[in-house]
């Protein structure tokens, strides 16, 4: 049966995904084998497919095809997070687009509506990774608000309330005025924004005298309760004991002093506002200063501002202002730049806002999981973020965890009429603490907050297999801790922290042995790829016109470990080019007739060549893939199938044309073709399988390659692979000499070797096939007139005689040894630098030394050739 002219990646992945997932390839069980476990970072069941899940879950995907095919246990667990603050906001929008407040329905009712939503779109990216190829179990699918997970969430808040790590209280929190929720720091982006400074007027009480405050919040100065200066400070000295009025409302405030106030800064003089700064609100605690807090849950202005109540933070500035100005109270207004928060989820700028919330004390915590990273039982790759790591947990925060939300897994805190609360997991259970204590059950309600997002996906790895409820089930008990996490360095603290945390606290061990942190995928220029700079390609689209495997490899050729990835579009054309090539090399092999003749010893000697190059690309690629550098790993396959393979092997056994093939040499051209689709497979699944079950092969049903065995590290002959590379040299240098001569490759000409090094005799029939060579002969002397070069240190001549125009091939050597010349100077000035040489590394010093000689054996050579034209 003849093959297709060009390869239809839509056919194949359509046809291989369906077969796999039939045949039940991607289910895991435990059994006898090694385990190899990856559990998938959850995607936001808001998300859609984007170029950063592309390239984290092509990178898993490797990962547990090539441990499928060693024959380990695979299991690779899928999920997606329910995202608290994000589904809540699509959910509101969803139903503002209905006509529906939230304000005005129950939770029972927004609950029915944000299930709803969730199964009609949470399901989205999970199919999309199905286009990629991710070869999960899907049979193990999670999602964090999972009857079982939720369960998971609970009993661990209530475990650590028990342990004392979880207390209740009102601290100052980042506010999201948009969601309407506190978050955690992490969940806060600092970004440098424009502004501008207002130099505001504070009158001093019964005085004509003022003092002047800069600030670039104008809008909070309603909710001043103090101002601050330093005692140390002589200019003001003679206010120590006054008051100011807080401009355009006259509210009396004391002046207070702290040498917490830098006189340097500004104008020496503070203003304290207690309930909007953290910082003010540690020095109000300390002098006993009123908190007055002057905005809303969403960030508009309450009745403790007296002015512009309603309004909009912003535009209550920009009225602030103008009303100042008015009063005559703007000394000056001065362009200023300074670091703002910004929410992660809603992008909506940061509120620091006293709140009454959940924390969990996380010194006690964060210890052990330093300790594993420190130590090595968890490696980060690469190792270079280790050091914000320690820097993050050395100096870890009590982590605000609830979340004034609707959509998550609700605080089990249980309150009565009189605002007393108890932990409990149900009501019932609740009342009896109430009772036990002595205490009302009147009135019992529960806490209306959720956890945070991160709470309940800290405990991902466990939970995934049950380990929070049932520690000692089975799957549990084989499948944790998880081999390798793949993830992106920005959840390093939120999730990745987290779940060491966690993982430790349940079961003394780390929850994943190593951490593989992607880079950010970025565009040619640079830039973020992002669905609002419009630089980011549809991930679908791109798969649909350069097929999956295609675009697997464009991603992985480009994205080194940690490395933030320049992704372009070529790379994805050369990919689909890598496929074609392969396809391509196939069909050549599969036209082929045969005959019963015996192998050439050429043909012998070629195959034993790509045994060993073959073998060791495998070594190579292994140790890439031990040290996680999956570029690496694809690049060394891409070298050995389109050079190795493609260009020099199947064209040194390549018959002549209407020439049949010797069976035994198309065998070998067989297994070792085998050999190169396996290596490729868990780059390019699509393909490769596509291929494997052609009738060239003449495979059974499910003799597939997804789980066939993948190559394994060989002995192989170094002396073999060195001739070799010395032969290739030879055919290069003669194709050289005819491209730079416009000699056309169908003039056969003479090459003499004056052969020191190898033994050419046996690679004399591939040299002579490959470089096009009428007479190849060994001498042991110079041969006059001829164009020379060297393979490895070997002489080579071919006398071009009619072919050549003397005077321009005069020209074109005395150019080479004028630039060689110019080298050579260059590393003579190296080693003659002692310093250079005292300082550098022995193999570097080598090298220039290796350079160097090089360097005058090719001019030696080039003179005399030039000597030889007359």
């Amino acid at each position: 049966m003849s093959i297709a002219k060009t390869y239809n990646p839509k056919e194949a992945e359509e046809k291989w995904y369906s077969y796999w997932m039939e045949q039940g390839f991607f289910r895991s069980t435990p059994d006898e084998r090694e385990p190899y476990t990856i559990v998938m970072p959850p995607p936001n069941v808001t998300g859609v497919l984007h170029m950063g899940h592309m390239l984290n879950n092509t990178i898993q995907d490797v990962l547990i095809r090539r441990a499928r095919m060693q024959g380990k246990n695979a299991c690779w667990v899928p999920g997606t997070d329910h995202a608290s603050i994000a589904t809540e906001a699509k959910v509101v929008a969803m139903l503002k687009e209905k006509g529906i407040e939230k304000s005005s329905i129950t939770r029972e009712e927004f609950l029915t509506y944000a299930w709803e939503w969730k199964e009609k779109y949470g399901g989205i990216i999970l199919k999309q990774l199905e286009k990629l190829g991710a070869s999960c179990d899907w049979d193990r699918t999670k999602f964090t608000m999972d009857p079982d997970l939720s369960e998971a969430v609970i009993d661990t808040f209530i475990k650590f309330y028990k342990d004392g790590y979880i207390y209740r209280g009102i601290r100052m929190v980042n506010w999201d005025p948009q969601g309407k929720t506190a978050l955690s720091d992490e969940e806060v982006i600092r970004k440098e924004v424009n502004q501008k400074l207002y130099y505001i007027r504070y009158k001093i009480k019964d005085s004509d005298e003022h003092v002047i405050i800069a600030t670039t919040r104008p809008e909070t100065i309603m909710a001043d309760s103090a101002i601050c200066i330093n005692p140390l400070d002589e200019r003001y000295k003679h206010l120590q004991g006054k008051t100011v009025l807080v401009p355009l409302i006259n509210r009396e405030i004391p002046i207070i002093q702290d040498e917490y106030v830098e006189m340097e800064f500004g104008t020496g003089c503070l203003k304290v506002t207690p309930a909007h700064d953290l910082n003010d609100y540690e020095l109000g605690q300390k002098h006993n200063l009123e908190v007055i807090d002057i905005l809303n849950d969403d960030g508009s202005l309450n009745e403790k501002a007296q002015i512009l109540i309603g309004e909009d933070r912003f535009a209550a500035r920009k009225k602030i202002a103008v009303l100042l100005e008015e009063a005559g109270q703007i000394e000056k207004i001065e362009d200023y730049k300074s670091q703002v928060g910004f929410s992660e989820r809603t992008n909506a700028a940061i509120e620091p806002k006293l709140s009454m919330q959940w924390f969990l004390k996380m010194d006690t915590l964060a210890k052990p999981a330093l300790e594993y990273v420190e130590d090595g039982t968890i490696k980060l790759i690469p190792e270079k973020f280790f050091a914000s790591y320690k820097h993050w947990m050395e100096n870890v925060k009590d982590w605000c965890i609830s979340r004034q939300l609707w959509w998550g897994q609700r605080i089990p805190a249980w309150f009565n009429d009189k605002n007393e609360w108890v932990v409990a997991k149900t009501e019932s259970e609740a009342v009896a603490d109430f009772e036990q204590q002595g205490k009302s059950t009147a009135g019992i309600r529960q806490e209306d907050d959720v956890l945070d997002t991160w709470f309940s996906s800290g405990l991902w790895p466990m939970s995934v297999f049950d380990g929070v409820r049932n520690p000692e089930n089975p799957d549990f008990q084989y499948y944790y801790p998880t081999n390798d996490l793949v993830t992106a360095p920005e959840i390093l603290f939120f999730w990745v922290a987290r779940m060491i945390i966690m993982g430790h606290d349940y079961t003394q061990k780390p929850p994943f042995r190593n951490v593989y942190l992607t880079g950010i995928v970025r565009d040619k220029l640079g830039r973020k790829m992002s669905k609002s700079l419009g630089n980011s390609p549809d991930p679908i689209e791109l798969m649909e016109q350069y097929g999956t495997d295609g675009v697997r490899v464009g991603m992985l050729l480009s994205s080194p470990a940690g490395n933030d990835l320049m992704f372009d579009v070529s790379y994805c054309e050369q990919g689909r080019n890598f496929a074609n090539k392969i396809w391509n090399a196939f069909r050549l092999v599969k036209g082929w007739e045969t005959s019963n003749a015996p192998a050439t010893d050429a043909q012998k000697m070629s195959a034993e060549w790509f045994e060993n190059r073959f073998n060791q690309a495998v070594a190579e690629i292994d140790e890439h893939f031990a040290n996680y550098r999956l570029s690496d790993a694809l690049m060394a396959t891409y070298k050995l199938i389109w050079d190795d393979f493609c260009s020099w092997y199947l064209e040194l056994v390549k018959p002549a044309y209407q020439t049949p093939i010797e069976k035994e040499t198309l065998e070998t051209v067989k297994g070792l073709f085998q050999k190169v689709l396996k290596l490729a497979h868990p780059f390019m699944p699509f393909l490769t399988e596509e291929l494997w079950h052609d009738e060239l092969f003449g495979r059974e049903e499910n003799d597939c390659i997804i789980v066939a065995d993948f190559p394994t590290v060989q002995p192989y002959d170094e002396k073999c692979i060195k001739e070799f590379t010395i032969v290739q040299q030879v055919i290069s240098e003669v194709r050289n000499i005819r491209n730079s001569k416009g000699i056309s490759p169908k003039v056969a000409l003479p090459l003499a070797i004056n052969a020191t090094n190898i033994d050419y005799s046996k690679y004399q029939d591939s040299i002579i096939k490959l470089a096009n060579i009428e007479e190849l002969t060994f001498v042991k002397e110079k041969v006059s007139g001829a164009v020379s070069f060297l393979a490895g240190k070997d002489e080579c001549y071919v006398a071009l005689e009619n072919n050549i125009d003397v005077d321009a091939e005069k020209e074109r050597i005395g150019k080479e040894i004028e630039y060689l010349k110019g080298f050579l100077t260059s590393v003579d000035k190296k080693l003659s630098n002692e310093r250079f040489v005292q300082n550098a590394k022995p193999e570097i010093v080598e090298n220039e030394k290796n350079k160097k000689a090089d360097a005058e054996a090719k001019i030696q050579i080039l003179e005399e050739s030039l000597a030889s034209l007359g």
